[in-house]
């Protein structure tokens, strides 16, 4: 069964992030050290560029222009090879019917000391068994012994024949793991366009580049179509109709992927009009009914072959639905950006849509078709309880439930084009192909809630991004209020949750200001989920949120595949090592990447620990500062309020209030724990130039020099700045001590202050923001009969 498309682009934006190789330096050592690369995997979504990379790396060695050292390349098509349908092949003979102007090779000796390179294009297409995994037969060592085909290119992969060939195999990700992985020595994956290269092509592509500008821009404003366009061929069906809209100054734009397919339908049945001379500019419902026997014999065999799994489509599968050779042959020639007419092997025929995505398309609109017409019959194997399938709704969560039972996504899209045709002006453009319309309001609201419940209570990580795509479809943009109040909850989120909100971000209209994974109470699966965010925010802060090198690869890919939007980028704090800082500092230098600003400091395995611990600093008081009435021990970690004189004279020193103030100044981000005994205490922090004689400046918390957290009595906690008092949570008594966790995060301008209630539990007391401009010190008040301790944190 072949894999979804859509699922494959956004697992690939989340898989990890290797070494960037151009094609040509595929069988290529990168490493210092030399290294015998025989087999490659390739592998990427149909349409993303594979057979191209093929086509390069045969033309550049053909000019002369790379690759030099290689004598022979053969290029064998799964597709071609299929039409293989009996007999038996030694290597020479397929290579003979493959290529007649190689039948006088044969000297065996040839083959076996030239430098060769042998091409498997699209194991995906593949209907040849291969059969890896069963007894083995004697394993073939000339190229003149006879076999099956199946036989015959298992035992090149293997190394068994032509054992010093280079093998190159590519391969949509879903048939991938038909190659055992002991018979690869590397595997690369085509990847698409990323953001920048999405506007190179358009710009490229349009010769008027104010209108390559229009274009881009506008599907930026649309996630939907934004992250369809990673498929290059997307971004060329965008071309074809964006360009018409702009050109003739229409003003309802298509927004939603949907429309722009529906268009495209109609644009390319216009172009099969004027090749007759007829309806030239006819209304667009005139044209799809003129053309509607064409276009629904095509659709039947777009679902038909869809719910198999089928890419290339032979005389038996077309004559199912009543399409004839000769038929399909007009239909190629007429219909050239939609269906496709191939003479492969011994000049066989066989046809496909130019691209999945139009056959995923095509396959909606005949589910939508045999609705209208209530054939249900025809859906029975999409639909569950078919037999009591009377109204749209059915159909319409059906079919989401149909995407959701398939493991590898092969539904998504198609869900995505039915759920977009269902709402009633979709049904208006396609009017010329529908014999009516069907009220759909109510249906499609009732979706888009089970959507979003589907997406919210369930654990579908790989599936979210086509759900929330799905719900963009049917144009509900709820979504950034939905963000603002994930946000702002505060609540713990599950890493479905984190899926979700990472998801959200990304399709979202508004691009993030900024993302703060300090703020979100989850698991280290849950803030590893969220870095996949990061592409669709200005500003991001990680930070200290137990980053790991192979959690570097995440965000590597995830900037790769979203690089336009991000400025700023926090991971200090974190356990990065050379090799991930290395990783991410290079995608600063990467053409088309607007990161400004990269931290990558205080990087550790000590900044692994959980919680605020990993923060951990040491601390001393300045017995300089040291009010006379305070006492210090325990090597100045200790203060007590001694109510005698116990100080010499220093400039200093506090003189009013029994207060002292920490040697070390503070930036970054630091945590430290302090328990007092008895009832009065304060602790706080502040510039180095805060009073320390007057009655008012010099009390901490009642100017704009210092910040503190105080209780005088168990019934009277406050927080204190610039003489501004905030009653906060009185704490829990513990016997006579009370103890408090100090957060400073200085570059983000947060000052916290917790109860600590054990190791593992904290209770929030009061945050304080601020832009703090210099080094912020750490202060003590203790009253009479009251001491201060700095604690030690394992």
């Amino acid at each position: 069964m072949h894999a979804h498309e859509i699922q494959q682009i956004e697992t690939s934006r989340k898989q990890t992030q290797g070494t960037a190789i151009n094609c040509n330096d595929i069988f290529k050592s990168l490493g210092e050290e030399e290294i015998s690369i025989r087999a490659v995997l390739s592998k990427g979504v149909a349409g993303i560029g594979k057979t191209v990379s093929v086509q390069k790396f045969i033309l550049d060695w053909a000019e002369n222009k790379a690759n030099h050292d290689i004598d022979f390349i053969f290029v064998f098509p799964f597709r071609e090879m299929n039409l293989i349908t009996e007999g038996q092949y030694s290597f020479h003979q397929l290579l003979v019917d493959f290529h007649p102007a190689l039948k006088q090779l044969t000297d065996k000796r040839v083959y076996e000391d030239s430098n060769m390179v042998i091409i498997f294009d699209g194991l995906d297409e593949s209907r040849i068994p291969l059969n890896f995994g069963s007894q083995q037969d004697h394993p073939l060592c000339d190229v003149t012994q006879i076999s099956a085909v199946g036989t015959l290119i298992r035992n090149l992969i293997q190394g068994s024949l032509l054992p010093r060939a280079h093998i190159w195999i590519t391969s949509r990700p879903a048939a991938a793991n038909l190659i055992p992985g002991q018979y690869i020595s590397r595997v690369t994956e085509v990847r698409g366009f990323t953001d920048p290269q999405k506007d190179e092509y358009f710009r490229k592509k349009i010769s008027d580049q104010a209108q390559a500008e229009q274009i881009i821009s506008h599907i930026k404003a649309s996630r939907s179509l934004h992250v369809m366009c990673h498929v290059p061929v997307v971004c060329w069906i965008s071309s074809i109709v964006l360009q018409v809209f702009f050109h003739n100054n229409r003003e309802e734009i298509p927004q939603t992927l949907t429309e722009i397919f529906a268009h495209f339908l109609i644009i390319q049945m216009n172009t099969k009009s004027q090749k007759f001379g007829k309806m030239e500019g006819a209304p667009s419902n005139k044209v799809l009914e003129a053309n509607k026997d064409t276009i629904l014999k095509l659709a039947e065999l777009a679902f038909k072959q869809l719910e198999k799994g089928n890419l290339l489509f032979y005389e038996v599968d077309l004559e199912e639905c009543g399409i004839d050779v000769i038929e399909a042959s007009v239909y190629s020639g007429l219909c050239t950006e939609l269906f496709r007419e191939e003479f492969v092997f011994r000049q066989k025929k066989v046809f496909c849509f130019v691209h999945l995505s139009i056959q995923e398309f095509l396959a909606a609109l005949y589910a939508f078709h045999s609705y209208v017409n209530r054939n249900f019959k025809a859906l029975k194997s999409l639909l569950t309880g078919w037999e009591r399938f009377h109204f749209l709704e059915t159909l319409l969560k059906d079919a989401v439930d149909k995407s959701l039972e398939s493991e590898n996504g092969h539904w998504d899209l198609f869900v995505r084009f039915l759920l977009g045709i269902s709402l009633e002006p979709n049904q208006r453009l396609l009017q010329g192909l529908l014999t009516h319309t069907v009220s759909s309001t109510e249906s499609i609201e009732q979706t888009i809630k089970y959507t979003k419940e589907i997406i919210r209570y369930k654990d579908i990580k790989e599936r979210c991004m086509n759900l929330l795509l799905c719900v963009l479809e049917m144009k509900d943009h709820s979504l950034h209020k939905e963000i603002q109040e994930y946000l702002e909850s505060g609540k713990d989120l599950s890493p479905s949750h984190c899926s979700v909100l990472a998801y959200m971000i990304l399709v979202a209209d508004d691009v993030l200001d900024e993302l703060d994974l300090q703020k979100y109470n989850t698991t280290n699966e849950g803030r590893r989920r969220l870095l996949e965010a990061v592409g669709g925010c200005r500003k991001a802060r990680l930070s200290g949120c137990l980053i790991t090198e192979k959690g570097c690869t995440f965000l590597s890919a995830a900037l790769v595949s979203n690089p336009s939007h991000l400025r700023e980028l926090d991971l200090s704090y974190n356990h990065l090592g050379k090799s991930g800082i290395k990783l991410i500092s290079s995608r600063q230098q990467d053409m088309g990447f607007k990161l400004e600003k990269l931290n990558v400091d205080h990087d550790g395995k000590k900044f692994l620990k959980p919680g605020l611990e990993k923060y951990a600093c040491e601390l001393t008081m300045d017995p300089n500062t040291a009010h006379n009435k305070l006492g210090l021990s325990k090597g100045d970690t200790k203060a007590t309020n001694v109510r005698k004189n116990s100080h010499s004279d220093h400039p200093e020193r506090f003189e009013v209030f029994e207060q002292v103030l920490c040697r070390q100044g503070l930036t970054g981000r630091c945590y430290w724990e302090v328990e007092w005994s008895r009832e009065g205490a304060a602790i706080a922090v502040a510039y180095k130039g805060i009073s320390r004689q007057g009655k008012h400046d010099s009390q901490f918390g009642s100017n704009d020099k210092s910040w503190s957290l105080g209780s005088q009595f168990w019934g009277d906690c406050y927080a204190r700045h610039n003489n501004k008092t905030t009653q906060v949570p009185v704490p829990k008594p513990n016997a006579r001590q009370h103890r408090v966790g100090v957060y400073l995060d200085w570059p983000s301008g947060t000052l916290s202050f917790y109860q600590v209630c054990s190791q593992d539990s904290k209770i929030h007391q009061h945050t304080f923001s601020a832009k703090f401009t210099e080094p912020l010190y750490p202060g003590f008040w203790v009253d009479h009969d009251s001491s201060v301790s700095l604690c030690l944190i394992d």
